[in-house]
């Protein structure tokens, strides 16, 4: 059972979740009578908590906007979700430039938590792996993610400066569509009002962003995470890839996600007397690649029919791949 310093506490929690309260739902949650329930509201307002009155069928009790509330209070499952979004946020990448704000963060949550709690984090931290590599990527600034944010928002120009993969620095004029996290780096999409191209920017690399006066429109059926995504699998590399495989969009993209390969319908071989769309058909798949080698065994783990249009020194690698399997099942 609640204490009453328990109580008041619950009380301040259900106040700050937004709202007006009526005597009788907070009487109800908090297992007293209406008299208590104003006695716990005098309480918080001798703490200087900006308790309201509201007169009325309707009344109750609300939180007075715009004043300085005590600090924040979480459950111990609650805390327990923002230590480990702070771990695994920390660990993926997605911090922007300030990584001693998440560190000071996660410390000052630590020092509270009852020591119980604490210590079942420490167990769960210690038995955590992950499967993939400490983010060791570069963080943006918090102010150009802001600021980034607040253009897409608001539909406004941005201005910023951007330092290429060269190291040539250029200033630029976005209309950002939106932010996309992805791999453990942060992007910007959207048209480039100089050279009227769609673009990706990394955050990592924009510096001096600030908002311009004016607004701009967004295509309704824009997506800027399909956007970047495929931007990567178009970027310019060694090799152009055209393949036709016959599967399912999800056999397919098991294999070759939508940042490698881009997906074409080919209706020309569908069987146009079938009633309805077979769940397995022919896909044209287009990818760019810098080396070819690691293409033959992912299109074996398909295990779906394939044929290589292009390029024909990845056909040569297929062949070759399909004679050294044949070799090593033979092989007593």
């Amino acid at each position: 059972m609640l204490r009453p310093t328990g109580r008041v506490l619950t009380l301040l929690e259900l106040l700050q979740s937004g709202g007006t309260r009526t005597v009788a739902e907070l009487a109800g949650r908090l297992g007293v009578d209406g008299r208590t329930v104003r006695r716990y509201v005098d309480q918080l307002i001798d703490l200087d908590v900006p308790v309201e009155s509201v007169r009325g069928r309707y009344g109750g009790y609300r939180l007075g906007p715009g004043h300085r509330l005590p600090p924040l209070m979480l459950s111990d499952d609650e805390a327990l979700a923002v230590l480990l979004g702070l771990v695994a946020g920390r660990r993926a990448g997605l911090t922007t430039a300030g990584e001693t704000a998440s560190e000071t963060a996660s410390a000052k949550i630590r020092r509270v938590l009852p020591r119980h709690l604490a210590a079942r984090l420490d167990a769960l931290l210690d038995s955590l792996a992950f499967t993939d590599r400490p983010g060791g990527f570069a963080a943006p600034d918090a102010g150009v993610l802001l600021t980034l944010a607040d253009a897409v928002r608001h539909r406004r120009p941005v201005s910023m400066r951007y330092t290429g993969g060269d190291g040539r620095r250029t200033e630029r004029t976005l209309h950002a569509y939106g932010i996309v996290a992805h791999a453990g780096r942060w992007y910007v999409t959207g048209p480039d009002t100089r050279t009227g191209e769609d673009r990706t920017f990394r955050l990592d690399r924009i510096t001096d962003a600030r908002t311009l006066p004016g607004t701009f429109d967004v295509p309704v059926d824009i997506d800027p995470a399909r956007r970047v995504l495929t931007g990567f699998a178009t970027a310019e590399y060694r090799h152009e890839v055209t393949l036709r495989i016959h599967g399912t969009v999800e056999q397919i993209r098991a294999r070759l996600p939508a940042a490698v390969a881009v997906l074409e319908e080919m209706k020309e071989y569908e069987d146009p007397s079938a009633e309805d769309p077979a769940p397995e058909r022919w896909w044209r798949v287009l990818l760019r690649a810098e080396r070819l080698d690691w293409l033959p065994p992912v299109l074996a783990s398909i295990d779906r029919p394939f044929v290589v249009e292009g390029p024909d020194e990845l056909r040569d690698l297929v062949v070759a791949f399909a004679d050294r399997l044949a070799a090593d099942a033979r092989r007593a």
